[in-house]
């Protein structure tokens, strides 16, 4: 038997919030580790444009708006995955870390030019 896909059943805005949280957590010098498996990330990416540069991709500004908005980081709080220091930054805690979002390849894009 399959693991169920989106066990808590975060909501579309939720999903693509927590992709650019896993990928923030995993760029040398952004992400902070602090023991049990949880990491800091206190520094935010400013798009400009239509998108923005996010280590070696790059992320459509539609598919980032969680990421000045309260209500996904309340959500993926109350549900364990990150612990939100909104507006700042945020620990993605172990669960965090390990939920599978379906969506790294669709909006996480590889840089292969200078835009």
């Amino acid at each position: 038997m399959s693991a169920r896909k989106n066990p808590l059943n975060l909501n579309a805005l939720q999903l693509k919030t927590l992709t650019i949280f896993q990928a923030l957590s995993e760029l040398e010098g952004v992400g902070q580790p602090i023991g049990d498996g949880e990491i800091a990330v206190m520094e935010l990416p400013w798009s400009h444009g239509s998108h923005f540069h996010l280590g070696p991709w790059i992320v459509a500004s539609q598919d980032a708006t969680g990421l000045r908005n309260p209500s996904p980081w309340v959500a993926l709080e109350r549900k364990g995955l990150i612990r939100s220091q909104y507006p700042i930054g945020f620990i993605l805690t172990r669960e965090g870390s390990l939920y599978d979002t379906g969506l790294r390849d669709q909006i996480l894009m590889v840089a292969d030019h200078g835009i």
